[in-house]
């Protein structure tokens, strides 16, 4: 099975082909926005970091921004700042060049004179990056250069069921090819990752597994909490969920039946051809999504047994559910019905071969409905902000 995507220069190939309008912190948003809404073929969002933060903090902003301008999604990026943020312009850039040398190009709002001369240049630099982004020509590429990530949100017992083992299908079929899929939210491991750790590839890899999830446990702890206080969530227990326990052993079942190859920090750069990976990120859902896309994901799979609109500015996320009380009730957001595993109308494997095709048609083009709908927020993770 092949697809059909665009060529970067850093050798990446991605499934869209956009012009990142880039706010290096909360400062310049409204000025990316004003920047986007003059220039079709380009995309921003609304960063609600990038000052007043710790070293550790702030070091996940920056990973996230440099992996948005890095994603083989995106064309080029115009980073914009305001020139007094903690996310100064040469960090950033210097972070973006150290993941990738696609075009890049810099406004500082103080600097340009105010918002309206800032915004006047800008847009001047992102149509001519969408004016050369458009005279570039799809390839055709095996599935082996896809990354994709997987997340679960809105749970309910039929996430578990049918929703979670079909992406686990679709993922094992993915690594089977020669790609990648990435697994996440660490804190959803809790009372599995023993299970986990057991199909890790490596000692190394094996107690990594353990190392992440210990430490976000600790980490609340430090601020007395629990995690089992804030998780499973209200709608998780409106949905049938009883316990911590419980949740993770349906989360786990995206990552299907591969062996774990490695373990990647928060929105660092996921190494194509790598099989099944897990990334530490929290279960809040945004900001787990940012980050996988952040490391290179051309594509998101997530399921949601409850029904959620979420998108993201730069990767399609495909939305599918085990419930098909949710599926009918949320059509305008669901793109996969996964319920038929339930009902014995479908098995794993044809439901599995039927959601890979799905992962290929977005790739090819075909718009998820968090795309249609233009369904563009995200966060970014926050140091203890892990549940």
């Amino acid at each position: 099975m092949t697809f059909y995507g665009y060529k970067r220069p850093d050798g990446r190939v991605g499934v869209r082909n956009k012009v990142l309008i880039l706010p290096a912190s909360v400062c310049a948003s409204d000025t990316t926005r004003i920047i986007a809404q003059q220039v079709v073929g380009s995309v921003t969002f609304n960063n609600q970091q990038g000052c007043s933060q710790v070293a550790s903090d702030q070091q996940l902003t920056m990973d996230v921004m440099a992996g948005y301008a890095a994603n083989p999604n995106v064309y080029g990026t115009v980073v914009v700042s305001l020139g007094c943020e903690n996310c100064q312009m040469d960090l950033v850039v210097k972070a973006i060049q150290e993941r990738t040398n696609k075009p890049i190009k810099q406004v500082i709002i103080q600097e340009a004179g105010g918002t309206l001369k800032a915004v006047d240049l800008a847009v001047r630099y992102a149509k001519e990056m969408v004016a050369e982004a458009s005279m570039l020509q799809k390839e055709e590429f095996p599935i082996s250069e896809l990354i994709v990530g997987t997340e679960c949100g809105g749970s309910d017992p039929t996430s578990g069921l049918a929703a979670n083992p079909v992406i686990g299908q679709m993922s094992d079929l993915v690594v089977a090819a020669g790609g990648t899929s990435i697994l996440s939210e660490t804190t959803e491991f809790i009372g599995a990752e023993h299970i986990l750790a057991r199909r890790a590839a490596t000692p190394e890899v094996h107690d990594r597994i353990f190392e992440i999830v210990h430490r976000y446990e600790a980490a609340l702890r430090l601020v007395g909490e629990e995690v089992r206080e804030g998780n499973p969530s209200p709608g998780n227990k409106a949905g049938g969920i009883t316990t911590l326990e419980e949740k993770s052993l349906g989360c786990i079942h995206k990552g299907g039946h591969s062996p774990v190859n490695a373990v990647y920090d928060y929105a660092k750069q996921v190494e194509p051809k790598q099989g099944l990976v897990i990334m530490d990120t929290p279960g809040n859902d945004p900001s787990s999504v940012a980050a996988m896309v952040a490391g290179g994901a051309q594509v998101v799979v997530f399921s949601s047994g409850r029904g959620t609109p979420t998108g993201n500015p730069i990767s399609p996320v495909i939305k599918i559910t085990g419930n098909k009380l949710t599926f009918a009730k949320m059509e305008d957001n669901i793109d996969f019905d996964a319920s038929p595993l339930i009902y014995g109308q479908r098995t794993l494997e044809e439901l599995g071969d039927d959601l890979l095709q799905m992962v290929v048609d977005t790739a090819n083009g075909k718009q998820t409905k968090a795309e249609s709908l233009g369904f563009t927020e995200m966060a970014i993770a926050r140091v203890c902000n892990y549940v």
